[in-house]
């Protein structure tokens, strides 16, 4: 059994997290590019997800950040200091990726304790380093198990420990979690982010899985082809995204056929104000999130093709026109049944457009 996550207060970082920027960073492959000219800052101590397609870049970045990619063109700085041309182990960084690669021939705190071993540190300090830190993931209990006995989120819980046990200043994230079931993805999801807070470290964590990118970074970029679209906290780009790109990949959205002209859309007989960049005048796509639409007594005439329960909150699907089919996001007790007809309205929430082709 996993032990529970608790604080510790004598597991710290030797220092405080590093600055990391990444200044108009390219990156090449076969003389394709999969960077072009990313930049990049991440504060001391921050947490930030990068999140795309993929495909888009994300985990080359990560790469190139560790120094197991060289890169073709611009600068990685870690508290100012350029590491373009320092190898992988002299960048004090922790890395935890997909697979665990662990050593099957040695026990948990075996493998926690190898990083410390080949910085020649004393046995002493490296055995009381080793069995903290499995204390911080909650392993302490199986620190003499071999990885074929732990389970998967067992496995990635020493492959997080090795990754910290020499206190590194950055901590990257590989899709860490992506290889677990939906239960274990999310609690081993929390912990990550609660080590993290307690620790201090600088951590980039790349994923595609929205909701994970947004319940635990401080920031998250969205890439898009070797580029970084849009980078703010969870709430601004869901709220407030500048492309159509990020409209539609952050979170769910109905795209409805509608009329943009001088910055407004005109989308169901509304007109609503129009969020980040404005496309040409004309036939467009209005981006409108469910629960931006709702049920009401009169509106738009629809019928319902199927209702939902998601715990909190229903989502309904109803058919406005043979070739247009909208999400309603709505309270749990409305429960409208297939074949109902409805009315639906939009609340007046400003939308994304995107080109209409």
């Amino acid at each position: 059994m996993t032990d529970p996550i608790h604080a510790h207060p004598t597991i710290e970082a030797a220092q405080p997290g590093a600055t990391v920027e990444l200044i108009s960073v390219v990156k090449d492959y076969a003389g394709q590019r999969a960077l072009s000219g990313v930049s990049l800052s991440i504060r001391p101590g921050e947490f930030v997800a990068l999140l795309g397609p993929s495909g888009c870049g994300k985990t080359t970045v990560l790469r190139c950040l560790s120094g197991l990619e060289q890169v073709n063109g611009g600068s990685i700085l870690i508290d100012g200091n350029d590491v373009v041309d320092v190898p992988v182990n002299r960048r004090d960084i922790g890395m935890v990726f997909q697979s665990y690669s662990l050593f099957p021939h040695m026990t948990a705190f075996e493998n926690v304790e190898f990083g410390l071993r080949m910085r020649k540190v004393a046995s002493g300090e490296r055995r009381r380093r080793a069995a903290e830190t499995l204390d911080l993931v909650g392993l302490s209990s199986l620190a003499s198990r071999y990885a074929h006995q732990l389970s998967g989120g067992q496995q990635q819980r020493v492959a997080l420990a090795r990754a910290l046990v020499t206190r590194p200043r950055v901590l990257l994230l590989d899709e860490p979690l992506s290889a677990l079931d939906a239960k274990v993805r999310l609690q081993l999801r929390d912990e990550i982010r609660r080590i993290q807070t307690e620790l201090g470290i600088t951590t980039l964590f790349v994923t595609h899985d929205q909701e994970e990118a947004l319940a635990v970074a401080d920031r998250v970029a969205v890439m898009r082809d070797g580029n970084i679209e849009q980078i703010g906290t969870p709430e601004e780009l869901y709220l407030n995204p500048t492309t159509p790109f990020v409209a539609d990949f952050v979170g769910l959205s109905n795209r409805l056929p509608a009329h943009q002209a001088g910055g407004v859309v005109t989308v169901l007989g509304r007109e609503l104000a129009l969020l980040g960049e404005r496309q040409p005048d004309g036939p467009v796509f209005a981006l409108v999130r469910p629960e931006d639409v709702a049920l009401a007594s009169d509106g738009v005439p629809a019928t319902v093709l199927a209702s939902s329960f998601l715990g909190s909150v229903r989502r309904t699907q109803v058919r406005v026109s043979e070739d247009l089919i909208l999400s309603i996001q709505h309270e749990v007790g409305e429960r409208p049944q297939p074949g109902d007809r409805v009315h639906i309205t939009l609340k007046g929430r400003p939308v994304s457009a995107s080109p209409r082709v």
